[in-house]
């Protein structure tokens, strides 16, 4: 299996999984759709150049670990600071959207979050990964997981407290 089969393998797992791993580098740049491309794309190149050892394996997997660890690298890196978002980089939503002001809100309170936590909330809750998968895909213990998944979903709901307060005093 050279050259061409190659190639229509890592076609076919391409076609497969990059809507997922879009949604979920959307959700760790809490929709910064230029970062979430270039993530996304960062994975895929790493994916293609080890396909040859990873496709029996499973290359999902593989391909969100480096999804997430290029993410929280493009976080540590000096002078880098998050973006704004503001409507026009929310352009490209998730598939099954909800109400664009809960979006946005969401999206908001992500952005507040630490990358650590976030990519956390995002592998468990919005991936649906268990405590085990997400431990390995972080490369850390399950127990640091469920520590910063709590750490996280506190914050999160203080976060979404705060915002509450000024949209519900128009509802009825």
């Amino acid at each position: 299996m050279r050259g061409g089969d190659r190639e229509a393998e890592f076609r076919e797992y391409l076609l497969a999984d990059r809507t997922r791993l879009m949604r979920t580098a959307l959700l760790l740049t809490a929709g910064d759709s230029h970062t979430a491309e270039d993530l996304v794309q960062t994975a895929c190149t790493r994916v293609y150049v080890h396909w040859h050892r990873i496709r029996h394996e499973g290359a999902g997997p593989y391909a969100h670990r480096i999804l997430v660890n290029a993410f929280l690298d493009e976080r540590r890196r000096a002078g880098r600071h998050p973006e704004v978002v503001t409507a026009d980089t929310l352009e490209p939503r998730l598939a099954d959207e909800t109400d664009p002001v809960d979006t946005i809100a969401v999206r908001r309170a992500l952005l507040d979050l630490a990358p650590r936590q976030r990519a956390v909330l995002v592998l468990r809750y919005f991936q649906d990964l268990d405590v085990a998968t997400c431990a390995r895909i972080l490369e850390c213990t399950e127990g640091t997981v469920k520590s910063q998944t709590a750490k996280a979903l506190k914050r999160l709901k203080d976060l979404m407290t705060d915002e509450q307060p000024d949209q519900a005093t128009g509802s009825g």
